[in-house]
């Protein structure tokens, strides 16, 4: 796992600004979190050859200003369960705050280490007025301005001393298996439920990412890591951290899986942020599965209804219909196991090699049924195409012209790949070379 830097500090002193300073242009993981009320982010980036997460808790506290105290006080505490190292950024232009204050006094009690930030000290004037901010109680303090850069490099320098530094983990040969989804969709249940069959052996084995509970299972004599992204203590009842920090660790999840299985909660539906987690997902290649949990509690149901949630889905993200779609019901154990046989299928799938010889004898009858268009007077044509990669397939083709090559006709050769080798919840990478 990446060190997490956290950003803190009262609303509008330039968190969101600063943050996409430290990313500059490399936005690896920047989004807009739907279905909240403002915006999240969640960044990597490096300085002076380190390689850091930073997160921006910015700009979603409530107007109240009561709320807006406990508000700040969650996001303090999550920040550091989560971080590394913390940023605390205030503001010069309007001077020591009640709320730089308070924030303070919970940073001082901790023994991580805590950055002042002073934002805005774009003159000589500001950066000497930002020595009051030594108030508070912080001794490393760093004015800057976000806007231009000044003095970033300095931070940064300081960021990278306080960084953690030891042997990175041994890398492990087991697949991992991570369930993401929305909160209380049933996570946990599913994985107790697995951890809890009688066919399976656990062993408990160090978590690679904090409060997120890993375990090793064996299952018909295969081991797997699970990884449960639930398991946020929630101090208080202001839930917009908590959320937020939830799906930062959905992000670190995704990344380091190779399968990740979207729960969803039957009778909620499929709604936008299962979408964004599972177009994520497929972003990093992971192998993908849909499991409909709390499949019980639907009423009525008949040979049709487990057709009809498919299409449902399918018809929402039609690019992601090679995904499979599983129904269970984690607290009874119904159908539990399938998750683990499905897994199995998904990651012998992504392992799937095609020879280079039946690879090009299938491009040849695929375009003996639909030809390459003309583009420019010129007949566009593929001469030549391999499989350069597995673990997930990579597929290379040469052609005379691969930037006229339309979008719907890539499609179309993503279809049939998968009509004729199926991939099953495997995101597949085509890349197109002149020859």
């Amino acid at each position: 796992m990446l060190p997490v830097v956290s950003i803190v500090g009262r609303p509008n002193v330039g968190k969101s600004t600063f943050f996409n300073r430290l990313l500059g242009k490399r936005k690896a993981i920047v989004h807009d979190e739907y279905g909240v009320t403002r915006d999240r982010h969640y960044g990597e980036t490096f300085w002076n050859g380190r390689d850091f997460n930073v997160i921006d808790t910015g700009g979603y506290l409530p107007d109240d200003m009561n709320v807006m105290t406990v508000g700040i006080r969650e996001q303090v505490h999550i920040a550091l369960e989560e971080s590394d190292v913390i940023l605390f950024v205030v503001d010069v232009e309007t001077g020591v705050n009640t709320l730089d204050k308070a924030v303070a006094s919970l940073l001082r009690e901790q023994d991580k280490p805590v950055i002042l930030v002073v934002n805005k000290a774009d003159n000589e004037e500001r950066r000497l007025n930002a020595s009051e901010f030594y108030e508070l109680g912080i001794e490393d303090l760093y004015p800057i301005s976000s806007i231009s850069g000044m003095g970033t490099g300095d931070l940064l320098d300081k960021v990278t001393e306080y960084l953690p530094v030891g042997e990175p983990e041994p890398e492990s040969t087991l697949p991992k298996l991570a369930f993401i989804g929305r909160p209380n969709v049933g996570k946990s249940s599913l994985f107790n439920a697995l951890l809890q069959d009688e066919r399976s052996i656990v062993t408990d084995i160090a978590g690679t990412t904090r409060d997120s509970l890993n375990s090793n299972l064996n299952y018909n004599d295969k081991d797997y890591i699970l990884v449960d992204t639930a398991g946020l203590r929630r101090r208080t009842k202001v839930k917009e951290n908590v959320e937020f920090y939830s799906t930062v660790r959905t992000e670190k999840a995704i990344r380091e899986c190779d399968i990740a299985i979207l729960i969803v909660d039957a009778m909620q539906g499929f709604d936008a942020q299962d979408k964004r987690v599972l177009r994520e997902a497929e972003k990093f290649n992971k192998g993908l599965m849909i499991v409909l949990n709390k499949w019980d509690l639907v009423p009525e149901k008949d040979t049709n209804t487990v057709r009809d949630f498919e299409e449902y889905i399918y018809t929402s993200v039609p690019q992601l219909s090679y995904v499979p779609i599983l129904t269970i019901s984690a607290l009874n154990k119904q159908r539990v196991h399938k998750v683990l046989d499905m897994a199995d299928l998904v990651i012998q799938e992504r392992k799937k090699e095609i020879s280079t010889s039946e690879f090009n004898d299938f491009i040849d009858q695929m375009l003996g049924e639909k030809p390459l268009p003309m583009k420019r007077g010129q007949q566009l044509k593929i001469t030549y195409a391999t499989q350069v990669k597995s673990d997930p397939p990579v597929f290379k083709f040469f052609m005379n012209s691969p930037h006229d090559l339309p979008p719907n006709y890539r499609k179309y050769i993503e279809n049939k790949i998968r009509q004729r080798f199926g991939f099953t919840g495997v995101p597949i990478t085509m890349v197109f070379r002149q020859k």
